[in-house]
C-alpha cells in the first residue's frame, strides 16, 4: 500500500509543477490532477477489499471439496 501512496505523492508533485509552469487552467495541469484523483480512488478501493480467510482460499483452489459445497434450502 505504501507504493501507491508514494506514487500519489510523486504525481501530486508533478501536477503542482505543471500548474506552476503552464498555468492553473492548462490541459497539463488538469491532466496531472486527474492522475492524482485516479490513484487516490484506486487506493481507496484497495483499502475496502478484505483479505480472504484460509477456508475461502482453499475453496478457490478446490471448489469440489466437501467443505466448499453450498446447499440451497
Amino acid at each position: 500500500m505504501s507504493d501507491i501512496n508514494q506514487q500519489i505523492e510523486q504525481e501530486r508533485e508533478q501536477a503542482r509543477n505543471a500548474c506552476a509552469t503552464e498555468g492553473e487552467t492548462s490541459a497539463a495541469c488538469a491532466a496531472g490532477w486527474d492522475v492524482v484523483e485516479e490513484l487516490q480512488a484506486e487506493a481507496a478501493h484497495k483499502r475496502q477489499v478484505k483479505p480472504k480467510n484460509s477456508l475461502e482460499q482453499y475453496c478457490d483452489d478446490n471448489p469440489d471439496a466437501a467443505e466448499c459445497r453450498l446447499y440451497e434450502e
